[in-house]
């Protein structure tokens, strides 16, 4: 079993949701960023989601495009970013997902892309911009290197699309719970019971929600009803309100991820 089918039968045997938490790597800079995921593995995170920077994350709101920004003007390349896959690797077994862009892994080849990023260490990849219809080569690389894919899946997406976006994905499926782009929201999206529903009558794979979830609150309600919460804006805002002494983030994002992370746990 993959790291990741292993996470969601431990936390299905738990009888909780696996908390995924989001950070861009390497923002703001390289050493703080390992510090931030250290601080977060150390803290009931089950699953680690890296943004890889890009210049243009389409499906990003300011947080994370602030966060992206900071990690490319701080020296990260797709080079940097898997040694510090591999730097995590030293402390850590904890699945590793990549969350990317498709430009990021055509330049540099497909097949050589994935290679690297499994030698690496990363257990699954998210392309947000490449739909399934035309993954043929990644999902190929992907299987070639044992690499699991994750597609994802909008409050807008048809039932009768759901089957097909789901038989690409090995790993998880996300759901993304709101229209737009990342962000903290006041009010967790109200559509997600009827979402699981339709979801869960075309795939056995676990649905983790996200987009908009920031507080322990927000995390359990939605951890009622799906395998997983992603949390990513609430904790890239962390780094940005601690940029003045880096020596802080690490032990502010322990504090939130620990106090996120006690929502999983379903009552």
């Amino acid at each position: 079993m993959s790291r990741v089918a292993q996470l969601f039968a431990r936390v299905r045997a738990e009888k909780r949701a696996a908390f995924v938490a989001y950070l861009c790597a390497g923002d703001p800079d390289f050493d703080t960023s390992l510090a931030a995921c250290r601080a977060l593995l150390a803290n009931g995170v089950d699953l680690l989601e890296l943004g890889v920077p890009f210049s243009d994350p389409l499906a990003d709101g300011p947080t994370n495009q602030l966060a992206a920004q900071r990690a490319l003007e701080g020296g990260m390349t797709a080079a940097r970013v898997f040694e510090l896959v591999r730097r995590i690797r030293e402390f850590s077994d904890a699945p590793i997902a990549f969350y990317t862009y498709y430009n990021l892994v055509f330049s540099n080849g497909v097949d050589a892309y994935v290679r690297d990023a499994k030698a690496a260490g990363v257990d699954a990849i998210l392309t947000l911009d490449l739909p399934p219809e035309e993954a043929d080569e990644l999902t190929a690389a992907c299987r070639a290197h044992g690499l699991d894919t994750v597609f994802i899946i909008a409050p807008t997406t048809p039932d009768a699309r759901i089957g097909r976006i789901a038989a690409t994905a090995t790993g998880f499926l996300y759901y993304v719970s709101r229209e737009g782009v990342t962000g903290v929201r006041d009010q967790v999206a109200g559509n997600i019971p009827e979402a699981m529903a339709r979801i869960r009558a075309r795939t056995k794979l676990p649905v983790v929600v996200g987009f908009g979830i920031g507080t322990r609150a927000q995390v359990a309600q939605v951890a009622a009803q799906a395998d997983g919460v992603v949390v990513g804006s609430a904790l890239v805002n962390c780094i940005r309100d601690n940029l003045a002494d880096r020596s802080k983030i690490a032990p502010v994002l322990a504090a939130r991820a620990a106090d996120l992370s006690a929502g999983v746990r379903r009552v």
